[in-house]
């Protein structure tokens, strides 16, 4: 089964980015999800939508919050400019890791000669009783 999104609103919205409510979403005076749950309701004008990622759903999750609530947008660093030193250091081939040898080789494994199976190391065969090697 593979999952896809359908187009929504919440296609038009970027992660992380408060958008004020009333342009994505017009609607009734609603609760910021801030807010305690008695609280009165806030005109769509005067809260914020956030789209937040969610584990099972790809276009995410959108919360409205009020202006008190709205939660910190966090930017990305900037990148600095690689110096030539790292970008040749990047470009070298890795090695890879040397691989060990076995500690000892394997036994081989003993059979039983009438019903073909593994025989434990007490040497009896645990189908038919008879005593192997």
């Amino acid at each position: 089964m593979k999952i896809t999104s359908s187009h929504d609103w919440r296609a038009g919205l970027a992660f992380d980015s408060p958008v004020l409510a009333a342009d994505v979403l017009p609607g009734e005076p609603t609760r910021c999800a801030g807010c305690p749950a008695d609280a009165a309701k806030h005109p769509r004008t005067e809260l914020w939508a956030v789209k937040k990622r969610h584990p099972n759903d790809p276009a995410g999750l959108v919360r409205l919050y009020c202006a008190a609530h709205v939660p910190r947008v966090e930017r990305a660093p900037a990148v600095a400019p690689r110096s030539p030193a790292r970008s040749r250091r990047a470009s070298a081939p890795r090695r890879e890791p040397a691989r060990r040898a076995p500690a000892a080789p394997e036994r081989p494994k003993a059979l039983c000669p009438d019903c073909f199976v593994e025989v434990p190391s007490s040497g009896v065969c645990g189908m038919c009783g008879q005593k192997v090697g």
